[in-house]
């Protein structure tokens, strides 16, 4: 089970790589018209970017959930006999 900050490092991650993904594929539409080597390597690693935090959120569904934090029952902090 992975730790919350984990968790929380995880969707940073995700959120740039799809925005950050997403800019270079219209930096790379966009510059196409100029030079076309540099709208294509643009638009393919934009591409590769966004298509990798897509995988990431599969990645992060398939992680538990870290447990609440907080208040406890008495039985559970009670010790076994």
């Amino acid at each position: 089970m992975a730790s919350a900050r984990t968790l929380a490092w995880i969707d940073r991650l995700i959120w740039m790589l799809i925005y950050g993904g997403l800019f270079g594929v219209v930096l790379g539409v966009a510059t196409h018209g100029a030079h076309v080597v540099a709208g294509w390597s643009l638009g393919v690693l934009g591409g590769i970017a966004t298509a990798a935090g897509l995988v990431l959120i599969g990645v992060r569904s398939r992680l538990g959930e870290p447990p609440p934090g907080g208040a406890q029952s008495s039985a559970q902090q009670r010790d076994p006999p």
